[in-house]
């Protein structure tokens, strides 16, 4: 693709690097085919392709966002299918994060999405203020159908109806390993996730440690920035993520550290990525330490290796988050472990496609959203299994509230196979 970018506009390293990525793209449509939000509205401009050329406009003509363009960008889900599919390899992750930065800057949105973007913001990657506003929710939920905007009823039909124990677990402390020590890794034991599933950290602390992992949870841990990130909020992500971070590299002086593991793999595509996030900041280096021991939990067990397992058998459907597969590129490793653990593995069709989660896209394009999310739980129910699998709260939230599977992380079972408790969600 031809740009025609200024000198001057070029010395913004943004507008610099996404007039590389501009200049990969060769038009070819690869990415509509795999595109989700193209797939429901086949419109041209709700396609990768089509949300380029509405990016190079914006940019290129140095103007403010206007409303047409803020529509179609707010539309894609930042699901990376079309990075995976895209024969030259545009980054089309850093263009559309700088466009929302742009977004931010110079668009007036109405102040109802104002203040609900503003609502989000301050509320989602703090545990303990998430925490009380779903239960408020809770309270609330009856009187959805009294709600004026669409996005609010989504909020509360979203809600879970119980909340979990908060766990004493994910505070900051080392656990010993059990046997012989193999590693020493901290947990990112997350946000959204603390106030929704305690499971999944408690069962990721002790299939860590019959893996012979001593496990750091870091003092003082909030939100790595992601939420915050992929609404073009710039300052409130960096904030996020300078304490991230520091708490790391806090665990890391302490005693070394072989691999921080993540075990939200929309987290994981962030922190992987602060070394660019961070780039010409004086924080860069550092970012770049924490960013280089970044590992989704199954890439690390992948190598690293399981505990002895007891084997369970379970068919299991495996959904493979977007942000595990796009953002990350791992697709191999959750599917061998269940199956080395001895669960059988069945994927939906169109495994690709995202399920409308996308961190705030289920609150914020809840129309969208709901049709994704159809879709994927019918693909999903069609493997007929016993219960699905996922690695990333964001999606278990979303599936769960179609169907009536039970959904579990993918180290819930893991961590049943190898000798602990079965997975909550399966009595339940």
């Amino acid at each position: 693709m031809q740009t025609n970018f200024t000198e001057e506009q070029l010395k913004d390293p943004l507008v610099a690097r996404s007039n590389k990525i501009l200049r990969a793209c060769v038009h070819c449509g690869f990415c509509t085919a795999t595109c989700p939000t193209y797939q429901v509205l086949g419109d041209e401009l709700d396609s990768p392709r089509g949300r380029i050329y509405l990016i190079k406009d914006m940019l290129e003509s140095g103007r403010d966002a206007d409303e047409k363009t803020v529509k179609h960008l707010d539309r894609c889900l930042s699901c990376l299918s079309c990075m995976t599919t895209c024969p030259s390899g545009v980054d089309y992750m850093h263009l559309i994060d700088h466009a929302r930065i742009h977004v931010e800057k110079t668009y007036r949105r109405p102040w109802r999405d104002r203040a609900l973007r503003w609502m989000l913001a301050k509320v989602l990657p703090h545990q303990g203020r998430f925490r009380l506003a779903l239960m408020g929710a809770r309270l609330a939920r009856p009187f959805a159908g009294l709600m004026p905007d669409r996005r609010l009823r989504a909020m509360l039909d979203m809600a879970p109806k119980s909340l979990p124990r908060a766990s004493a677990n994910d505070r900051g402390q080392v656990f010993a390993p059990i046997g012989e020590k193999r590693a020493r890794v901290a947990l990112m034991p997350g946000c959204a996730q603390r106030a929704l599933n305690t499971d999944i950290n408690d069962a990721t602390i002790r299939l860590l440690r019959r893996a012979g992992c001593e496990v750091v949870i870091p003092e003082s841990f909030g939100c790595c920035g992601a939420l915050t990130h992929h609404m073009g909020r710039e300052e409130d992500a960096l904030h996020s993520a300078r304490a991230t971070v520091r708490g790391f590299l806090a665990a890391d002086a302490a005693g070394t550290l072989d691999a921080i593991i993540i075990n939200t793999s929309g987290c994981g595509t962030t922190v992987k990525d602060y070394g660019k996030i961070f780039a010409g900041d004086t924080m860069q280096a550092q970012a770049e330490r924490v960013a280089r021991l970044a590992r989704d939990v199954t890439e690390f067990l992948d190598t690293h290796g399981l505990p002895e397992t007891t084997g369970q058998a379970l068919r299991v459907a495996y959904h493979s988050a977007c942000s595990l597969q796009h953002g990350q590129q791992i697709k191999s490793a959750p599917k061998s472990l269940l199956t080395r653990a001895g669960f059988t593995v069945v994927e939906p069709e169109n495994p690709h496609l995202c399920c409308g989660s996308a961190g705030t896209y289920n609150l914020l394009q809840p129309e969208l959203s709901g049709e994704l999310k159809r879709r994927k739980v019918a693909t999903l129910e069609a493997t007929a299994p016993q219960v699905i699998a996922a690695g990333n709260i964001g999606c278990m939230m979303q599936i769960g509230s179609g169907t009536g599977l039970p959904v579990v992380h993918t180290v819930e079972l893991l961590d049943w196979a190898t000798g602990g408790p079965a997975p909550g969600a399966l009595s339940r």
